[in-house]
């Protein structure tokens, strides 16, 4: 007897054939919008390839889109339905602002570095100074940059603090300059101090002669003479010429009678009846 009313003409009329079309409607509607989704992200990421950006962020930014995309024609399928979308967006609205403010670390985080990747202000094997560290970038992610140390730590540093922060790229130019300060007595030879710290620049072959190394009195201390020596090298030869000049120096000094002081003080007593 149900089967019967079921079919019956007035409810074919009322609700089968409008549910029918309103599902036939909502399956087009999704099938078409999952397809149209797939043509947009096949574009966008051969665009950001073309571009050259990052492979991750290229991927993990088509990921992104393809899920809100994807929402946006769920809503729409459910539209055709006849279901109410406009509490559904309120729902997803207060979701998003919820899960905005949950994670909203971990998204600064993302955003920093994005800007990292897309502006790339250093690359993998270049020296930095970042967040107070200072080491080889191992590798950019989404959301952290490693760091190799000196001493073989690796350090994983949030985005954010990096680009929040000054970023100093020491790999940055193909060449630096060594700032070296050497204080000699004032009784010892100037000028003498000066030609033997020339001439071991000239007996470097990796100091280069452009820019011209140069040499000059820096002040007159309380305890000394300071002598600024600023030769420049290629930026991988920075520690090894460094340590060279320092010890060399020194032995010329040595050898040659002129003193390196250390900060001395002149206390005079007095006896007091």
């Amino acid at each position: 007897m149900d089967f019967e009313k079921l079919l019956a003409p007035e409810m074919i009329n009322t609700y089968l054939i409008p549910w029918g079309l309103r599902i036939v409607s909502a399956l087009a509607v999704f099938l078409i919008g999952r397809w149209i989704i797939k043509i947009v992200i096949a574009l966008s990421e051969r665009m950001m390839r073309k571009a050259h950006i990052d492979e991750m962020l290229t991927t993990f930014t088509g990921n992104i889109l393809y899920t809100i995309l994807l929402i946006v024609v769920v809503i729409a399928a459910l539209d055709q339905l006849g279901i109410q979308t406009t509490s559904l967006l309120a729902v997803f609205g207060a979701a998003g602002l919820a899960i905005g403010l949950a994670l909203k670390d971990s998204l600064a985080n993302f955003s920093s570095g994005v800007m990292l990747i897309i502006f790339r202000p250093f690359k993998v094997g270049d020296l930095i100074e970042a967040a107070g560290i200072t080491g080889v970038v191992e590798e950019v992610r989404i959301f952290s940059t490693i760091l190799r140390t000196g001493d073989n730590r690796e350090i994983i540093i949030p985005n954010s603090h990096i680009y929040d922060g000054p970023i100093v790229n020491v790999s940055a130019r193909s060449t630096r300059r060594i700032d070296l300060v050497f204080g000699i007595g004032y009784e010892d030879d100037l000028r003498k101090a000066k030609q033997l710290i020339e001439a071991a620049f000239a007996g470097d072959d990796r100091i280069l002669d452009d820019p011209a190394p140069a040499v000059a009195v820096a002040e007159l201390a309380d305890s000394s003479v300071n002598i600024n020596a600023r030769p420049w090298v290629k930026a991988a030869n920075y520690w090894a010429v460094r340590s060279d000049l320092l010890e060399n120096i020194k032995l010329s000094f040595d050898s040659n009678g002129i003193s390196i002081p250390y900060p001395q003080q002149d206390v005079h007593m007095h006896n007091v009846a």
